[in-house]
């Protein structure tokens, strides 16, 4: 039994030193970049293409985005972070077709899973690079994902 407790102890002095060696090497090679000097490089700070940032919904030009309305997203969310209000509008052949209101994402309860985004059948969420959401009030949190007059774009259904 001492002999396993001695041995104990020499295998965490090894493991210590090896630790301080990585460390130290580090320490005398100063063109290897090891940390981003965060805040101090905010300006040209880039987040890696995998980045799993806020869900966002990307828009084109004119305004239209794909999220057709159907609530996938919504089901699979295992936080309750996405909700739809959706409406019914009618088109020129009088049927009725449904439409998104609103896409609310309460950011504060997402675990960035992103199971929204793999599961939407229409490709409409994403993740954005945004990283920086410190507020005092998580009221802030919660944002509108389709912007105001967006309309579901030609062709998708």
């Amino acid at each position: 039994m001492l002999f396993s407790y001695i041995k104990g102890i020499f295998k965490g002095v090894g493991t210590l030193f090896t630790g301080m060696g990585v460390t130290t090497s580090y320490f005398f090679r100063p063109w290897t970049k090891v940390t981003q000097k965060y805040p101090e490089n905010r300006k040209e700070l880039k987040m890696v293409e995998a980045f799993k940032g806020e869900v966002t919904m990307p828009h084109n030009a004119n305004n239209e985005h794909s999220c057709t309305g159907c609530g996938i997203c919504e089901i699979n969310c295992p936080n309750g972070s996405i909700e739809l209000v959706t409406m019914f509008l009618v088109n020129e052949d009088g049927k009725k077709k449904k439409a998104i209101d609103k896409h609310i994402y309460h950011l504060g309860m997402c675990s960035m899973c992103g199971l929204c985004v793999k599961t939407c059948p229409s490709n409409a969420l994403a993740f954005g690079n945004e990283f920086e959401h410190a507020v005092f009030d998580r009221t802030k949190l919660t944002k509108v994902l389709n912007k105001e007059g967006s309309t579901l774009k030609k062709g998708v259904e």
